[in-house]
């Protein structure tokens, strides 16, 4: 291997390692204030990518349907857990007015937009916003249908019922989407030569976009009411419980930032690789990868370890293509062998 072969190994292994560190980051968000490990990350990986290949191939995205779809289930369960608390009436009417308004208008206005508007003629920009609009509702939705009412089960449940959803939205993936795979119109054409390396345009939007992105979040975190909520959440559920914080809503709004990252990690690779209605399960697992080497708590370690995953890749599809992906899950054994001999083992009854 000479210095440019491995430049160029580099350069796919940050770009891969950028989008992992997406999921990684919004695993570990997830699971710090839901304590739920989202298996099915990689399926809105795989919606996002697959919803704008369809609007671009001028047909309608049956994405939009199932928006729709989730989101009466979703209004059904709210009405019915607003009808039987113990709030007055006129406050169990506003409840429901606004669960009306989030949950089947809201999805109903996306999916008219989409009938209209989502054609192949319509600019880049606006297919993207088009695609969010669509997959990045369902993450508070699929929330408030399968994990909600389980938020005080234990992590097993939890992880359980994170499977079947997982399995649930392949099934559905694939009659979405078929079993064809597909591809976006890239973002950029454009060719960079940087010391006789070529770097594609499109690889510089994927590592732009995501440290905008990881940026952003830090800023959120650290500077927004809403955001430093879901930090006190995932520290201490029931301490912030007791201040006022809603778990239910930091729930929420862990899984809408967890559906946008993963819609827009989709929407980033679709230009480079063909995604198929299953692609999402390995790529979101590789992010997961990142994400357990960060402890499943650690932004920056979870990052840093999903750089290193991209690169670890990389380099593997030189030197051993056939077991690459056999040499990035091993990953996983070392560091949980190291976590278990170094962490303070506490049983989930005394946490």
């Amino acid at each position: 291997m000479d210095f440019s072969i491995a430049a160029i190994l580099a350069q796919d292994g940050i770009t891969s390692g950028a989008v992992y560190a997406l999921l990684a980051l919004a695993l570990v968000l997830v699971f710090s204030v839901t304590r739920v490990i989202f298996i099915p990350q990689g399926e809105f990986v795989a919606f996002g990518a697959l919803t704008l290949a369809v609007i671009q191939a001028d047909k309608f995205p049956l994405s939009a349907a199932l928006l729709v779809a989730l989101g009466v289930l979703s209004f059904i369960q709210e009405a019915a857990a607003v009808a039987l608390g113990r709030s007055g009436e006129t406050r169990k009417a506003r409840k429901i007015g606004l669960a009306l308004l989030k949950f089947v208008l809201l999805p109903l206005a996306i999916y008219a937009v989409t009938r209209e508007y989502g054609h192949a003629t319509l600019a880049m920009p606006l297919q993207v916003l088009l695609t969010l609009l669509i997959v990045v509702p369902m993450g508070p939705m699929i929330y408030r249908l399968a994990f909600q009412p389980l938020a005080e089960a234990s992590t097993l449940v939890l992880l359980i019922v994170s499977v079947a959803v997982h399995y649930a939205l392949i099934g559905i993936g694939l009659l979405m989407f078929g079993a064809e795979g597909s591809r976006t119109t890239p973002f950029s054409d454009a060719r960079f030569d940087i010391g006789g390396l070529t770097v594609s345009g499109q690889s510089c939007v994927i590592i732009v976009v995501s440290l905008l992105l990881i940026a952003a979040l830090y800023v959120y975190f650290e500077r927004t009411l809403s955001g430093k909520a879901l930090r006190a959440t995932a520290v201490n559920r029931l301490g912030a419980r007791l201040v006022g914080i809603g778990t239910g809503q930091a729930g929420r709004l862990a899984f809408t930032l967890a559906a946008a990252l993963g819609a827009l990690c989709g929407i980033l690779i679709a230009p480079l690789t063909t995604v198929y209605y299953d692609s999402g399960f390995l790529i979101g697992l590789k992010g997961f990868v990142g994400a357990i080497i960060g402890g499943l708590g650690s932004y920056p370690i979870a990052a840093a370890g999903a750089l290193l995953v991209g690169l670890l890749e990389s380099y593997s599809s030189f030197w051993a293509s056939a077991f690459k992906e056999v040499i990035v899950f091993t990953l996983i054994i070392p560091v949980l062998l190291w976590r278990s001999l170094t962490s303070k083992q506490v049983d989930e009854g005394d946490q």
